[in-house]
Formats: C-alpha cells, structure tokens, sequence
C-alpha cells in the first residue's frame, strides 16, 4: 500500500519541492523546471490547498479519483483541497520541460466574492476531472494571470495585494470556465455518438433473448462495450440526457417488458425472469416505481 503525504500548508508544499521559502502562506506560484519531481515509490497526497497546474510534459503519471491525467500535449489540471492525488515512480526526461503550478489555500479568499464562488467551478470536483486542453492563445492568457500574480508576490504585501492576488486568481479561473465549455461543446458530438451506441446496445440486448437469458445487463458491461469506465459513461449520459447509465438500462428493460406485456399472455413471473431478473417481485417493484402501475394494472388498463 502506498504512503499518504499531507500537505496541510504552502510551507510544506516548498519543503516536499525543496524549493526553500515560500513568499506567502496562503499563496505561490510554482516553476516546474526548478522542480525535481521524482518519487522513489508511488505516493499518494491530498492537500489542504487549491492546485492548479500547467506542464508540457509528464514525468510522472498522475492520477486524480479515477482519472490518469497525461500533460505531453500541454494540459491544465485543476485539483481541489482534500482530494488525493496518486504520482508513481515511472520517471520520463523531456528536453525543455516546462510548467507552472498556482496553489493557494481557501483561506486565501475565505469570506470574499471569490470565495464563495468556488463550488460553481465545477471542474475541480472527481466527477468532472479531465485535462483542459489549450490552444497557443490560452496558454498565453492564462499565463498572463500568472505573471501578474507572481508579480504581487515579489512586491513588498501592502493593504492592496490579497485583493490583487484574488481577483488575478478569479480571473484565471473565470478563462478555465470558457475554455473547459469550448472543450465539452467540442466534444458534444461524441458524447452523443456514444449516446446513440448506448442506446442501440440496450436495444438489441433487450430483443435478443439468448442476451436476456444471461440477466440484466450492468452499467460496467455498457462501459466495456463503449470502451469507457463505468462513472465516465455515467457522468456522459446524466450530462447529456439526464439519465446516468443505471437509469437508461431501467428504461429500455421497463419499455420491452411494457411490450411483452401488451403482446403476450406470459405471467409475471415468466416476464420478469425472461428479462433477466433473478426475483419477480424486484421486477415488479421496479415497473411499479417507473410507470407508477404493477405490471397486471399495466395490462389491465391498455
């Protein structure tokens, strides 16, 4: 099992970088290519503190939840406080490696506009984890927020700097927002080929009766199908139609067994244990809960 490494701190953040002291204790700018990175083992750290961080290259893999996030192409990650990071030791040695990481603790902007705006950035939670892509343009942009924040740092703190340093903040995070909703409307059109496969796939296994006959399809057999993970493929779908994958194999089993009702004179029973399910009465609990009938008032009343 691997070791858990808690950074409650800038300080100790500077200390695990060995980049001696920090110029503030809420907040930093960070050069990766002043940086040594690598890991005798693989190691887990959760932090006290934001962390968002730019690089051009991977020299370690790092994953976030379940997510393995891959820097090669100049990526952005943005990691909130008491969310665990896992680095490995699979070290990799680019010419011109560079990068740049802002961390700065809740603390920083606690009580402020800001502050109170942080849960709205949605893409630093598990379920939205995913590198945001950028163009030349953006890379600059945000870098920009970066030297203007870094340029408060290194000036003597006045009454002027926190208010400063927190609104170069929002502004950087305000150009992630954009730039993450260029990236999923981008991306719109395969999330909803991958709706369509979803949807054909539950078809086709609800009328194929030597399918049915293996039992009820589970969300990780979509997954594997769509070559996705199971809470990927959720997230995609719940984002997309408003149903997660639990929910669209309730619908299509519910909309077959809807057809076998009106079509056939089988049992409930035999309804039920042809569509997969081990236990009648689970059948009809379900139908009843999606339809707001049993299955016999179903019958009865079309």
């Amino acid at each position: 099992m691997n070791d858990l490494l808690h950074l409650k701190t800038i300080s100790d953040l500077y200390k695990f970088l060995n980049l001696g002291y920090a110029l503030h204790p809420l907040v930093a700018i960070v050069d990766f290519s002043n940086t040594i990175e690598y890991t005798t083992e693989e190691i887990s750290i959760k932090t006290d503190f934001y962390s968002i961080m730019f690089k051009n290259y991977c020299r370690n893999h790092i994953r976030y939840g379940r997510k393995t996030f891959d820097f090669q192409d100049g990526s952005l990650v943005c990691i909130a406080p008491n969310r665990v990071i896992t680095i490995d030791n699979d070290v990799e040695v680019k010419e011109d490696m560079m990068g740049w990481g802002l961390f700065f603790h809740p603390d920083l902007i606690r009580g402020s506009v800001l502050g109170s705006k942080m849960k709205d950035y949605s893409f630093f939670s598990y379920e939205m984890s995913e590198a945001l892509h950028l163009s030349d343009k953006e890379k600059q942009l945000l870098f920009d927020c970066i030297v203007k924040i870094q340029g408060e740092l290194t000036q003597n703190i006045d009454s002027y700097s926190q208010v400063l340093i927190a609104s170069n903040i929002e502004l950087l995070l305000n150009y992630c927002s954009r730039y993450y909703g260029r990236q999923f409307i981008t991306r719109k059109s395969a999330n909803l080929d991958v709706v369509s496969k979803v949807e054909d796939i539950l078809k086709g296994y609800f009328e194929n009766e030597e399918k049915r006959n293996e039992g009820m399809p589970s969300v990780k057999y979509l997954a594997n199908t769509v070559n996705l993970s199971p809470s990927y493929l959720s997230d995609l779908l719940k984002r997309e139609t408003g149903l997660n994958a639990q929910d669209h194999i309730h619908y299509f089993v519910i909309e077959q067994a809807k057809n076998i009702l009106l079509q056939t004179n089988q049992s409930v029973s035999e309804i039920a244990y042809s569509l997969g399910f081990e236990y009648p009465q689970y059948f009809s609990r379900l139908f009843k809960q999606k339809t707001g009938k049993t299955p016999v008032e179903f019958r009865n009343r079309n």
